[in-house]
């Protein structure tokens, strides 16, 4: 095991049925890492989250977390995600509930936290990430900037080690962005170790120490945001930055 890695990804693969969507991956995520993974619709990243975090079975490889191989223990995927928590980009929230329920049931149900405890717990949250004037109210009643940072409490809500992002902008009014980036940003100033698969350049440039770039299922380059940004080698990243450079 690497020293002080969380999560190390080791020659992940995932096929759906003839189709190699993910063909060995490798990366670590050490404490306080923010690692962005970027690149074309269809490369695979959101295929790779779903992996790391139990939602799609791999086909082969191995993710150890703290040194063990989460694959051969999927009896304990609900008590890993616990751990390794995800904020979607269609939000999942549960429309019956409100605000506050919805970061008070994964608490009380998982981890088995008093209901009193975990209301505790979720309050703290939802002030951090500015919606706790907003607890009773369903989600149907809130903008898609709200529901998103509401989901991010209640993943916070879980005491996660890291946090998988799921383009979690991208379902959102482009005036809404700004709002969840924001959280994002201070959640990485924290300390937190987040796995974010983003769209949004100036996020992975800035705020991340670790850029993975994904080309039809393979990783095609990798390194701090100035080596991906700066002086990226492989054509495909070149001819894919072209298209998003922003000064």
């Amino acid at each position: 095991m690497s020293e002080n890695a969380i999560l190390e990804i080791k020659h992940l693969s995932k096929s759906f049925g003839q189709h190699d969507v993910l063909k060995d991956i490798d990366f670590t995520v050490r404490p306080g890492d923010v690692t962005s993974i970027i690149g074309s619709s269809g490369s695979g990243k959101s295929t790779l989250l779903r992996c790391i975090n139990l939602l799609e079975t791999p086909t082969g490889g191995e993710i150890l977390f703290h040194g063990e191989d989460i694959t051969k223990h999927s009896n304990q995927a609900a008590k890993y995600r616990s751990r390794v928590g995800m904020v979607f980009q269609s939000f999942n929230l549960f429309n019956n509930m409100t605000v506050l329920n919805n970061c008070i049931v994964g608490q009380v149900k998982v981890l088995k936290r008093s209901k009193e405890k975990a209301r505790e717990n979720a309050m703290k949250y939802l002030e951090k990430v500015g919606m706790a004037p907003y607890i009773n109210a369903k989600p149907r009643q809130l903008s898609g900037g709200q529901k998103q940072r509401v989901a991010i409490a209640r993943a916070l809500a879980m005491d996660p080690e890291v946090l998988l992002f799921d383009e979690p902008t991208s379902a959102l009014d482009p005036e809404m962005v700004g709002e969840v980036l924001s959280v994002m940003q201070s959640l990485a100033n924290e300390g937190m170790t987040m796995i974010v698969v983003t769209h949004e350049m100036a996020f992975a440039r800035d705020v991340s120490n670790h850029v993975v770039f994904m080309s039809n299922g393979v990783i095609g380059e990798e390194g701090t945001p100035d080596e991906v940004f700066n002086h990226p080698t492989n054509p495909r990243m070149i001819e894919f930055l072209s298209r998003f450079h922003k000064n």
